[in-house]
């Protein structure tokens, strides 16, 4: 797969996903959510932290959670600069599809998240109580770096009282599933698991790739 290629899936998933952001964040308030089928929501939150809402101010106690922010940002932008790198160095070696697509995918998933952490706050205003409005006259609701990433993707396949005889969680009300996510995530999680799945395939080298095409071409069936 060409560097043209990835690049396409890129902006397909950018687009996606920061049209239905902007979507979600200009038409709902902040915890509002429409019922589409029994096991599938659209509901808005925002994420300030990383995965599952975690702050690096709650796993350092000693760091502001305005610095914490800060750091965050910081560090997904490292990343999906190393990621940026990675994907160009993988496509000049012509490695395997699988490899490029996962990682286009997931460079596409943290540069969606990104945009919001350094730009949502200034390009919008403040969505709890009231529907967020693009470009405020007032400014936005935080400062550039400290925006927070829009979720809005929920899906409550199952609440119930899990079974007594399980041990230790027996009993208990539990609901799967209970994350709210967005389309940057989806495709964060997507790639990942195909370079899991898919492993060996994935990490071929060229050399090895080339050898079992010609063998195919060769031993024809």
């Amino acid at each position: 797969m060409s560097l043209k290629k990835a690049s396409f899936i890129i902006i397909l998933i950018l687009l996606i996903d920061q049209i239905s952001k902007i979507y979600i964040k200009t038409h709902f308030q902040l915890n509002e959510d429409v019922t589409v089928f029994s096991w599938f929501k659209i509901a808005f939150v925002e994420n300030d932290g990383m995965a599952w809402g975690t702050k690096l101010s709650d796993l350092f106690t000693f760091i502001s959670d305005k610095s914490a922010k800060l750091i965050l940002t910081l560090f997904r932008i490292a990343a999906v600069t190393g990621i940026a790198f990675w994907l160009v160095d993988v496509t000049k070696k012509k490695r395997s599809k699988i490899l490029i697509f996962a990682i286009a995918i997931i460079f596409a998933g943290a540069l969606g998240n990104i945009i919001d952490s350094v730009f949502y706050g200034v390009l919008f205003s403040d969505s709890d109580m009231q529907v967020a409005t693009f470009l405020p006259e007032a400014g936005g609701y935080a400062d550039v770096f400290h925006g927070k990433v829009v979720d809005m993707l929920h899906f409550p396949l199952w609440n119930g009282i899990l079974p007594e005889w399980l041990p230790v969680i027996g009993g208990r009300l539990f609901s799967f599933f209970d994350p709210v996510f967005n389309v940057a995530d989806v495709a964060i999680s997507t790639g990942i698991g195909i370079l899991i799945v898919f492993n060996k395939k994935a990490f071929k080298e060229t050399s090895e790739i080339d050898m079992s095409h010609s063998e195919s071409h060769n031993n024809p069936t």
